[in-house]
This record gives structure tokens, sequence and C-alpha cells, in this order.
């Protein structure tokens, strides 16, 4: 089924190396390739995000773009989908947790409070932004013994080092949770329903 709203029309590219963002597109049904931006994410998100210069939605926002353009650049007749997720927890954007101590710091953090995810996503062709959004999910976790969070990192394996809040509502981690509130695909990082009307706009796949 994959491909079948893209018959003659440009080439996609997801100019990003998520699991979790690749199977959504698959799901949807389109075709694409995955390119990797090759951009240090870490030092951008310093530069940007640091001492509060943007806010979390901003950050998001621009790191998608960057993404997007990059890879739109060295295949400027593709469209590039790029995205990016930011974690705000009060007055602090969390990043991935780089061990699985970072992990258990982070929920230990999270436990029994509110947090909000921002999730951007971007398309560029001819390495130029043709259009973006940002969306934006609040979750609440519940209470968590440090027991608990041991256990669960034991289960989840070092895949949570992959996603911000060492968490993935899609597998185990949705046992952290008390209240999710915002749209499920905004919270596993690509906000799909605004993309998908994005690429219909723009021509890349069928209306």
């Amino acid at each position: 089924m994959s491909g079948f709203l893209q018959a003659g029309r440009p080439p996609l590219i997801l100019a990003s190396t998520s699991k979790v963002r690749a199977q959504l597109l698959e799901a949807a049904g389109l075709a694409f390739i995955v390119e990797a931006p090759g951009l240090d994410e870490s030092a951008m998100r310093e530069a940007v995000g640091g001492d509060a210069l943007l806010a979390p939605q901003d950050v998001a926002e621009v790191l998608a773009r960057a993404k997007a353009e990059a890879v739109s650049e060295l295949a400027r007749k593709a469209y590039v989908i790029g995205a990016d997720q930011v974690l705000s927890f009060g007055d602090t954007i969390m990043s991935k947790p780089g061990s699985m101590e970072d992990a258990r710091r982070q929920l230990l953090d999270l436990s029994g409070k509110t947090h909000t995810l921002h999730t951007a996503a971007a398309l560029a062709t001819g390495g130029e932004i043709v259009w973006a959004d940002t969306q934006m999910a609040t979750l609440t976790m519940r209470k968590l013994s440090p027991e608990f969070i041991g256990r669960y990192l034991a289960a989840a394996g070092e895949e949570v080092l992959n996603s911000v809040g060492a968490y993935q509502i899609e597998s185990v981690g949705i046992q952290l949770f008390e209240k999710i509130e915002g749209d499920y695909f905004t919270v596993l990082g690509l906000p799909l329903l605004p993309l998908l009307a994005a690429l219909r706009r723009e021509g890349v796949i069928e209306g």
C-alpha cells in the first residue's frame, strides 16, 4: 500500500533517524527515504535554547526547519520533512538522556508532576521552507517510586535514551502516566495530521 498516494509526484524524504517517525509515515501509506540531517543537534539546542534565548516551541521549530533545510539543499527536487521535539518542565528544557542514570534522574524529576512536549515539523523543497507547524501536549506522570523507576528502565532498556523524558508512550512507557492532554501523534514526535494536510496542499500526496 505504501506510496499509493504519490504516483508521479515529487519524492519525499524524512530528515530524521527516528524509528517512530518513520513508522508513523509508513502506517499512513507514504513512500519515502530516510536521510540523516547531519547536524550537531546538541550544539544547536544549546545555541538556540541556552539561557532561555527562545521559548521551547520556538526551539523545536528552529531545529525542525534546520533539519529540513539541510537535507533539502542536497536534494532540491524532493520534499523534505524535518521534525524535532522539546520537553519543557517549568523553566527547564530537557534533552534526551545520555545514559540510563540520566534517564533515572529525569524520571525522578518528572515523577508526580506535569510537563509539556513541543513537537515541530517543517517541510522544505528547493532548499527553502514551505510550511512549518508546532503542536503541544501536556503530560502528567504518576508519583513513581525509585523502585518502580528501576524496574521500568530494566524492562524498557536503552531504547529510552532515544526519547526526551526517557519514556515512549507507544510501549511500556504509558505505565508512567496519570493524564495526557493533546494529540497522540504530537506526543510520539510528529504532528501527523497537519503534516499530511501540508503535503496535500503542496501536491506531494493525492488529495
